[in-house]
């Protein structure tokens, strides 16, 4: 896995902990760029499985003309915070995955959704089940692959 340089050292997390942030995030904001190179961001609900990360949409958009485009993509993720307003500063975790979006199908597809109806829903399994079963078909599914993560943490 590819590392990118960070200017706060000071502040770098290890890549254990930074998957442990991603892991358990609410949500995450992925970066991509269209074809005229104009960025975008969109937050959005996700899970991790298989060193992959995971996220569903609807059957087209602005973030899948962009990835048609470009595959490649970033994710950040912020964990805890809490301001320090007598600092001027805030207490943070973050994570930034990169890495290649591609469309997930079939059983993939399938565990992918089910992952995120545990994170999101636990307590309503049994009705997520029924809802992936009627919402299959008009909902796509894409991972980034990590080919890179990093975290930073100020605490």
């Amino acid at each position: 896995m590819m590392s990118r340089p960070m200017r706060r050292n000071n502040r770098a997390i290890g890549t254990d902990e930074a998957h442990q942030i991603l892991r358990k995030g609410e949500y995450g904001v992925l970066s991509t760029v269209d074809d005229r190179g104009l960025p975008y961001g969109v937050p959005l609900n996700y899970c991790v499985l298989d060193n992959r990360v995971y996220f569903h949409c609807a059957k087209e958009g602005h973030k899948i003309a962009n990835l048609e485009s470009n595959a490649k993509a970033s994710f950040c993720v912020v964990g805890d915070t809490e301001l320090l307003p007598q600092k001027f500063s805030t207490k943070y975790e973050s994570v930034i995955v990169f890495g290649v979006v591609r469309e997930a199908t079939g059983n993939e597809k399938q565990a992918a959704l089910e992952a995120l109806v545990k994170k999101y829903s636990p307590a309503f399994y049994v009705e997520g089940m029924k809802y992936i079963h009627s919402s299959v078909a008009q909902t796509r599914v894409f991972s980034i692959s990590i080919e890179s993560i990093s975290g930073k943490a100020r605490r």
